[in-house]
């Protein structure tokens, strides 16, 4: 068992002042929707801290209250592969096979190193202690349009993106194997959610404005898939992924004031070979098929240890290029990338949004068009 730190301990405590003090103007709006997302903030870790912004009780599995949490006071779950143990690092306050914690009143759980709206279940997965958020849809929107995208854009980008995260979540939601503990994760492999750090006036207005909206083809909610900047044309889903989807098709984008629009990298041949796992001297890097869009399919490695043939998704993945959409100029000693947009190109283009948006064009319409054949309905 490994002793609680005492970082976040001081860092509850400031919240009497300062941090959780700040973060009070954010819990004005109480949500409406009934629908309760599950969402992973932490998986299968040595340990998670937990506390509440209002006295606390955490239970057991089998509902049964195990202590009395007092306000901004850290307690840790720790595991030993098939149990969860509680624990201030010096003292043991009960073991079980799930642990709950509910603030009271209008409270807020601490969770790792943040603060999130809802309630937090731990259960041992994989010989390590996952924590999932039970949130509220809007609540856990208020955050994910903020986290997402700036909350200093304009409203109706904020708006587009309310419906397509609520969308997303929803489609995800729908079909998360009951085998899951969680719906969907905290993180850019399902959407990036902060908690209450990533809720802003802005995102709580575009939340509120869009209620119970979501995007529907054939009468089921779609999976809103959306990125940064496309470049300037975003993809069919096929020609990326391979699977077609009738709502996922290419469509212009008004990315152009994107500053990840255009951009560039370069590396020594030396340092692609090494983060490739070529393991000859590389002499000429091809791009051997593209989508409609510009985007690399194929590519190959050519060198004096043969030719190695890769996915243009591989070789960003490796370099940490913005996007597959790119050209390439090879020297005898490095190479050259010159590229445009930033993430899959598939589904909205958040910076398109922006762009529509600013062009006066309401929510509406800029999901309708990077969406196709899509309707806006309720839940």
């Amino acid at each position: 068992m490994t002793h609680t730190s005492s970082w976040p301990l001081k860092l509850l405590a400031l919240g009497r002042h300062s941090g959780f003090a700040a973060l009070l103007w954010l819990l004005w709006v109480l949500p409406a929707s009934a629908v309760e997302l599950r969402v992973a903030i932490r998986k299968s870790v040595q340990q998670v801290q937990i506390g509440s912004s209002t006295t606390g009780v955490i239970r057991n599995s089998q509902g049964q209250a195990v202590m009395q949490l007092p306000e901004l006071q850290p307690i840790s779950v720790d595991t030993d592969g098939s149990r969860l143990e509680l624990t201030d690092g010096y003292d043991d306050f009960g073991q079980s096979n799930t642990f709950w914690l509910e603030p009271s009143g209008d409270g807020v759980v601490w969770i790792g190193d943040r603060w999130y709206r809802g309630k937090v279940k731990l259960v041992p997965v994989d010989g390590g202690v996952t924590a999932v958020n039970y949130v509220n849809i809007d609540a856990y929107l208020y955050s994910v349009v903020g986290s997402e995208m700036p909350a200093s854009w304009p409203q109706e980008a904020l708006r587009s993106q309310a419906v397509a995260a609520r969308s997303y979540a929803l489609y995800q939601k729908n079909r998360a194997s009951r085998d899951l503990f969680y719906d969907l994760n905290s993180t850019q492999v399902s959407q990036v959610y902060k908690g209450l750090e990533g809720e802003a006036t802005s995102t709580q207005s575009a939340v509120d404005a869009t209620r119970g909206k979501v995007l529907t083809h054939g009468g089921k909610v779609i999976e809103a898939v959306f990125h940064s900047s496309s470049g300037g044309h975003t993809e069919n889903s096929e020609h990326v992924w391979s699977k077609a989807v009738p709502y996922l098709k290419g469509v212009p984008d008004f990315d152009q004031n994107a500053p990840v629009y255009s951009w560039r990298a370069q590396f020594s041949l030396e340092e692609v070979g090494a983060r490739i796992g070529y393991p000859g001297t590389i002499q000429a890097v091809e791009v051997l098929s593209r989508t409609p869009q510009g985007r690399a399919n194929r590519m190959t490695i050519i060198g004096n240890a043969g030719t190695l043939t890769i996915t243009g998704s591989t070789f960003r993945q490796k370099l940490g290029l913005r996007s597959t959409k790119f050209d390439l100029a090879v020297s005898p000693t490095s190479i050259s990338v010159a590229g445009n947009g930033f993430g899959h190109g598939i589904g909205m283009s958040q910076w398109g949004a922006r762009g529509m948006a600013e062009r006066g064009q309401q929510y509406r319409d800029i999901l309708t068009h990077f969406y196709n054949g899509t309707q806006l309905g309720s839940m």
